[in-house]
């Protein structure tokens, strides 16, 4: 029988694993979340997650960190992310589906590192999660239709949001959308739906530049903005907030993959057509291909974990997963992130949060002939080796200075001194 491992429980990796299974695979399938679902399914603690019939067919490790990836070799935590006495654990599957998912991108303006200004992703997990409002005076901003329901999430538990703000104009967003896909057409009804239920204005051509406050978020100042992102001046408006939830799209989390050898196109996973990557026996599936949605993560999802399992995707699974691309291509189409966005930075505006590197330090170490390349820049910097390790701003960075987002990470997810020098590793 076939061993498959499956690396995230979001939408991708759990069709991953039902695909699999129905091919006669034995998988295992590894989440850091204490629940399957990924964002897009989050329930509040304890409430029942739908995902019963995949778990129990599979074997599931729930709050399981994968720290390192060699080849097809898994190196696992089990554990709360924060307990102490997690076990190592190390896999070697026949084959291994990547389903890492993807996270928030947040582009920086003036004081975006004040206490109150969210991630979309952030906002809407303590919404869904946790049935936490961030704030009564909420201003949603950004690109991408994520914004809508996130503003309906915040409605749903009680945040007056004062407007969505979609940075790119009627006329950029109507080029790439297509109301064909009466799914969607469906999805955007329901959320225009509960805009007008509250009276929440939503405007395309808009967005937040600057963040004012001391020691929380006070104001937003948003600014009508051209096709490619430059601020029209005198179009400058103020809104007093309690806080601000900022999403300009996703980046996809290549550590992983990157780890394992696998190449990438563009900062996401190159991929065939039944979803194999350049390393033979390493499949990938979801946001790490390309950003495309949940319904696209589980159409990769089903090719990938059929494929793993050594079977031969069928037309009708590889036909949803074309389609669910296409639609990904009419969003990238839709939504892009404007070229002029850098023209919202002053001198001294943070863009590394985690070591405070500003963007007048940035472009001065990118034009220092002293120390050229990304690696020079980030040590000159120290933008990208906080805490975070550049997931927050490694993507800024490398448009502000012109050099390649670095994605090799030896451990991908952090782990405790102790827990790296533990020689007891135990085999599964």
């Amino acid at each position: 029988m076939t061993r498959v491992v499956v690396v995230g429980a979001g939408p991708a990796g759990l069709a991953a694993a039902a695909h699999a299974v129905r091919a006669g695979a034995d998988v295992t399938i590894l989440d850091q979340s204490d629940a399957p679902g990924g964002q897009y399914h989050r329930q509040p603690p304890g409430a029942p997650h739908g995902f019963e019939a995949v778990l129990s067919r599979c074997t599931w490790w729930p709050e399981s960190t994968v720290w390192a990836v060699d080849g097809k070799r898994v190196h696992v935590l089990r554990g709360p992310a924060d307990g102490t006495g997690r076990q190592r654990h190390v896999l070697e599957p026949d084959a291994l589906v990547l389903a890492t998912g993807a996270h928030d991108r947040t582009l920086p303006f003036p004081g975006w590192q004040l206490p109150g200004v969210f991630t979309a992703g952030a906002a809407q997990a303590l919404a869904k999660g946790d049935r936490v409002a961030v704030g009564k005076r909420v201003l949603v901003a950004g690109a991408g239709p994520f914004l809508l329901p996130v503003a309906e999430s915040l409605l749903a538990v009680g945040a007056g949001v004062l407007a969505v703000l979609e940075a790119n104009p009627a006329s950029t967003v109507r080029k790439g959308w297509s109301w064909r896909d009466a799914r969607k057409a469906g999805e955007l009804a329901r959320y225009a739906a509960a805009l007008a239920r509250h009276r929440v204005p939503y405007h395309l051509g808009r967005t937040v530049v600057e963040a004012r406050g001391d020691d929380h978020v006070r104001e937003a100042v948003t600014a009508r903005l051209r096709a490619d992102w430059s601020v029209v001046p005198g179009t400058e408006r103020t809104y007093e907030v309690d806080a601000v939830c900022v999403g300009h799209g996703f980046a996809p989390q290549p550590e992983l993959a990157v780890a394992a050898g696998c190449a990438l196109d563009g900062g996401f996973v190159r991929v065939g057509d039944d979803q194999r990557t350049s390393v033979a026996g390493v499949f990938a599936a979801g946001e790490l291909t390309g950003i495309g949605g949940a319904v696209a993560a589980a159409a990769e999802g089903a090719v990938a974990g059929c494929a793993a399992a050594g079977g031969v995707p069928d037309r009708a699974l590889l036909r949803e997963r074309d389609r669910t691309r296409a639609f990904a291509a009419r969003l990238a189409a839709a939504h892009p992130i404007g070229a002029a966005w850098p023209g919202w930075l002053r001198e001294d505006t943070i863009v590394c949060r985690c070591e405070e590197t500003t963007a007048g330090e940035l472009t001065r170490a990118a034009g220092d002939p002293a120390a050229p390349g990304p690696h020079a820049l980030k040590l000159g910097t120290r933008a990208g080796l906080g805490p975070c390790q550049g997931r927050m701003c490694g993507a800024a960075v490398s448009a502000l200075c012109g050099t390649a987002e670095r994605h090799h990470r030896p451990i991908a997810q952090p782990i405790r001194l102790g827990e790296l020098a533990d020689a007891k590793e135990i085999e599964a």
